[in-house]
């Protein structure tokens, strides 16, 4: 059993998990939200990390499995989503190496930047 598909308090990562198990019927996915990480407000839905393992990749090199990813999520991209970070592998990729590599830094400015950390002392 998966659970519940639509969380009430994460409508944004709940929409990426839907879309792409509707769309690739992937092995294996996890959403994690990197909004925390960010100079946003608490709370925020804008940062995500989606590693993803599907046959719908076979054959595919990694540009077009971007691709492939950011079309099905091009509402969310277009619109609360300011960065979507994508791990894409096949089933055989996933279960000869399950290692997730780490998200790069944040360039605009991060939570842990004690500027940033003074600006957003109001937000949160």
């Amino acid at each position: 059993a998966r659970g519940p598909l639509i969380s009430m308090g994460k409508p944004v990562e709940s929409t990426i998990r839907a879309k792409l198990l509707q769309a690739l019927q992937p092995v294996h996915l996890e959403v994690h939200n990197k909004s925390s990480m960010h100079a946003v407000p608490r709370g925020s839905e804008t940062h995500f990390k989606v590693v993803i393992a599907s046959q719908c990749f076979a054959g595919l090199p990694l540009l077009q499995r971007h691709r492939l990813v950011n079309e099905i999520l091009q509402a969310e991209l277009a619109g609360p989503v300011h960065a979507l970070s994508i791990q894409a592998k096949t089933p055989q990729q996933w279960e000869e190496n399950q290692s997730v590599s780490q998200s790069p830094g944040c360039l605009g400015g991060s939570r842990h930047d004690p500027h940033m950390a003074t600006k957003l002392g109001s937000q949160g």
